[in-house]
């Protein structure tokens, strides 16, 4: 099949080498454009853009695809590259942009969209990081028929995937990047053979898992250790759970943690113990026991390497 393939980060990526390794023909990939990064702050591509080149397929940058927007040049140019490349299908994994209506009409069978939830849990920008939040047993891939809503298209094919207490977001991640992978060959598979079935998403068991901030890193330890425990898998790697530890200017940020049962009678936010095994905290209700952190500047420890280099007051 002849397909448009827009995306950006490495979750993306995963999804176009599945589609070029099926030998659906590629003519244009749409992407953000380069941003910024590193130590030197220079411009680099995202991992779409790489893969893209690298099979010689024509790369498309717009900074917007609304022709009455800000950037309608912009738009209109991308609008030239996808008449041009006369797509049948255009299939979209966190590519970052708002398609409007005139995208999502072009193709013959419209846009599919790699979602990283089981619909309508956890539509919008973070759903991975929101589910293993929330304590959610399972997620998965929606392969999803888009509309002009926040994730409210029609459902095409679904495949679950459980979470464990040793899932962190990236962990999670890389699993259900191969999940998507092999979900939109399938689902076009389907589509190409006439029985790819269509149904809307259910009323009930909407969420949205809004977009992460840095200001959500600072664990609160008002709350349940076993929410800390999950807040710091969910927020791995980014932004990081963090927290302050006494002698240190700077917070520090949290890797991993296990929650305790025990009953204590502290504040929570009470340093309780420090020693190799671990650092406990005390909560709301529970202990947390910190198992591996990161002072600013440094490099992921381990609590026992990093007690070398801090003793508690």
């Amino acid at each position: 099949m002849r397909i448009v393939f827009a995306g950006t980060p490495e979750f993306a990526r995963v999804a176009l080498d599945a589609l070029i390794d099926a030998g659906h023909q590629i003519p244009l990939v749409l992407t953000q454009p380069d941003r910024p990064s590193g130590r030197g702050m220079k411009l680099r591509p995202g991992p779409v853009k790489e893969a893209a080149l690298a099979h010689g397929i024509s790369v498309s940058q717009p900074r917007s695809l609304r022709l009455d927007g800000r950037y309608p040049e912009d738009a209109r140019a991308a609008r030239q590259a996808l008449i041009d490349a006369a797509p049948e299908l255009m299939v979209v994994a966190a590519y970052g942009l708002i398609l409007p209506v005139w995208v999502l009409e072009l193709p013959k069978y419209g846009c599919f969209n790699i979602h990283a939830s089981l619909l309508p849990r956890w539509r919008g920008a973070a759903p991975i990081q929101r589910a293993i939040e929330a304590g959610d047993d399972r997620t998965g891939i929606t392969i999803m028929q888009m509309d002009e809503g926040l994730d409210t298209g029609d459902m095409l094919l679904e495949h679950a995937l459980p979470i464990t207490d040793a899932h962190t977001a990236a962990s999670l991640h890389d699993e259900l990047a191969q999940t998507g992978g092999r979900a939109i060959v399938e689902a076009i598979e389907h589509l190409e053979g006439g029985n790819l079935q269509a149904r809307p998403q259910p009323g009930a068991g909407v969420t949205y898992a809004a977009k992460l901030d840095k200001s959500e890193a600072a664990l609160d330890f008002t709350r349940p250790a076993r929410e800390l425990a999950r807040r710091v898998r969910a927020f791995d790697p980014f932004p990081g759970a963090t927290m302050n530890l006494p002698g240190l200017e700077q917070a520090v940020k949290i890797w991993s943690a296990e929650a305790l049962p025990a009953t204590v009678d502290a504040v929570p936010g009470t340093l309780l113990k420090a020693s190799e095994h671990g650092i406990e905290i005390a909560t709301g209700e529970g202990v947390l026991r910190v198992l591996s952190l990161q002072k600013a500047g440094g490099k992921r420890q381990p609590v026992s390497a990093f007690m070398q280099g801090w003793k508690p007051a």
